[in-house]
């Protein structure tokens, strides 16, 4: 984390956050002063170099607070007597969010498991097997053997077979002799009582006897995206019950080029914040419902064959009529 800080009429505090950065350089484009350089981002990507994405010249920069106010995805901040811009009511606000509709998530995971910046997270909560499988097992063990082939071929490993030594001066001579059942593991499937050689076991399921009594299962948790998300939207696309909304911060187009040079690059992919981008059929290829028009592929890419057309942008109230001027390049 890079920090700038300066004292007088107002003590003003500019942060920038490098695991929050996904290289769009829009701040580096926009700073009135250029005391922002972006770093080589692509080898950064790759883990080629420990450097932070933008380098900040603390000697040129005002701390005017418009490289914060354009970033869309909160790895700039600036403070101005202890509370951050993005709360004062004169500098912009992005209004783009993602959010998870709790009442209507079913905790299947899909989200977590496939978000590229690792921003989403649940937690799901499971009722017992006892809570919902009835049923009775016990062992004669006169005719039990220890021979371990129900507890090899317990699918959810409930059966423990051990040897307790006889003797406290020849452990080592210890045979198995004693077996076990974790009645909170058994999910009363018969495999032991069907594979016992000695028909040592009797099993009795009595889930399908009980079954309009059982409860149905309730699953309970929590879903949450933290701010570490970029808006890709992919955890939207994947939501099998539509639970999630994303609105992006900018709309428009990316054009990317049908040149077979770029397979053996491949530096836009690596830098791309949404997976959006990969190498299909010989040519790269662009994912458009992912892309958030972020710009860090242009910046990596060393032919600079990526065009970027951004129509819109969900940033608002920019009273300041320099500052109108100068986002404004955005839309260029």
């Amino acid at each position: 984390m890079v920090v700038i800080e300066r004292n007088g009429n107002e003590k003003r505090k500019l942060m920038h956050k490098n695991d929050k950065c996904v290289g769009c350089g829009i701040c580096v484009q926009l700073c009135p002063t250029q005391s922002l350089e972006l770093g080589p981002i692509a080898d950064i990507s790759r883990g080629k170099t420990n450097q932070d994405k933008i380098k900040i010249e603390k000697d040129s920069c005002v701390l005017c607070g418009l490289c914060a106010s354009v970033c869309a995805f909160d790895a700039l901040n600036l403070e101005i007597d202890g509370k951050n811009i993005q709360d004062l009511p004169n500098y912009p606000k992005w209004t783009h969010f993602s959010e998870i509709d709790e009442e209507n998530c079913i905790y299947c995971g899909k989200c977590s498991y496939s978000c590229p910046q690792d921003a989403v997270f649940f937690q799901r909560n499971l009722p017992k097997p006892t809570d919902l499988i009835h049923g009775n097992i016990s062992i004669n063990e006169d005719d039990c053997l220890y021979c371990k082939i129900c507890e090899e071929l317990c699918p959810v490993s409930a059966i423990t077979i051990k040897a307790i030594p006889e003797s406290s001066t020849r452990t080592d001579l210890a045979v198995p002799n004693n077996i076990e059942v974790d009645l909170d593991k058994c999910v009363q499937c018969g495999v032991c009582k069907r594979a016992c050689p000695q028909n040592a076991i009797k099993q009795v399921c009595d889930t399908c006897m009980y079954a309009d009594e059982l409860p149905e299962p309730e699953i309970t948790g929590k879903t949450f995206i933290d701010n570490n998300c970029v808006y890709c939207g992919y955890c939207k696309e994947l939501c099998p019950e539509d639970t999630i909304k994303v609105v992006k911060p900018f709309d428009g187009e990316m054009l990317i080029p049908e040149a077979e040079e770029c397979k053996d690059c491949q530096d836009c992919i690596e830098v791309c914040p949404c997976n959006a981008l990969e190498i299909k059929d010989g040519f790269l290829s662009l994912n458009e419902e992912r892309c958030i028009l972020c710009g860090a592929c242009i910046n990596a890419c060393p032919l600079d064959a990526l065009q970027l057309r951004r129509s819109s942008m969900k940033l608002e109230n920019i009273t300041n009529a320099s500052w109108q001027k100068i986002i404004g390049k955005l839309l260029e």
